[in-house]
């Protein structure tokens, strides 16, 4: 006796159903494939993607270092004797002496700065011209204490600050751009020197938390390199 006999015969239907199981447990295999590979592709980017802003970062550590030493080893025998210090973190030359760099709650440079710039200034831009392709800013910074006068409201102080702060960096600024011996360095000056005031929004403390007021009236000039940029052009890239 046939076997379709005793078993019954397949009905198309159930047939047509495993062939359909069927082709779609491909489907989903395939497109499993698909994402794996997708995530490879993916992970891959990502990990190109940080290997080049470790190189990045590395590098700018490197440059940061570079040009702290190259400043410190030019200006050594300088800075005590022009009450200044350069902060190896962020790059900035600080002049930290108010009373040679300003009379209280004007702008004009007094002759001191003037004598001491003279000197600082061709130099450092000797210095950093080794360093230009790294550059992205040199900013000139004008800080005060909170104080103003007894009177004032600390609003009012701040902005009174503020716009004091801002007038003595655009003084040292144009000054900047007055020196002889800056003349070769003109165009690059100008496309890379800001001047910025902060009023009192940076100021310095004592260990104690309070206020040094002396340390907060500074001027100081800032480096700073295009690291931030070239991790711009990875990540748009």
């Amino acid at each position: 006796m046939p076997m379709s006999k005793v078993f019954g015969k397949r009905s198309k239907s159930v047939v047509h159903d495993e062939d359909h199981w069927i082709s779609v447990s491909d489907l989903m295999a395939g497109l499993m494939m698909v994402f794996m590979f997708i995530s490879i592709s993916l992970m891959r980017d990502a990990m190109i993607e940080r290997d080049k802003i470790k190189e990045v970062a590395v590098t700018y550590q490197e440059n940061q270092q570079a040009i702290y030493n190259a400043l410190l080893d030019e200006f050594k025998a300088d800075m005590d004797e022009w009450g200044a210090e350069i902060d190896q973190n962020t790059l900035s030359f600080n002049f930290n002496s108010p009373e040679v760099l300003f009379s209280l709650g004007r702008s004009d440079i007094k002759p001191a700065f003037k004598t001491i710039l003279n000197d600082f200034l061709p130099r450092y831009l000797a210095t950093l011209d080794k360093f230009k392709d790294n550059i992205d800013e040199v900013r000139i910074e004008g800080h005060t204490s909170s104080r103003w006068n007894h009177d004032s409201s600390e609003n009012e102080a701040y902005f009174n600050n503020m716009k004091l702060s801002q007038g003595r960096t655009r003084a040292v600024l144009a000054y900047s751009n007055s020196i002889d011996s800056t003349l070769p360095y003109r165009d690059w000056m100008r496309r890379y020197i800001a001047a910025v005031g902060f009023s009192s929004s940076k100021l310095i403390l004592n260990k104690d938390g309070t206020e040094n007021s002396q340390k907060s009236q500074r001027v100081s000039f800032r480096v700073i390199s295009n690291a931030e940029t070239q991790i711009r052009k990875i990540l748009g890239s």
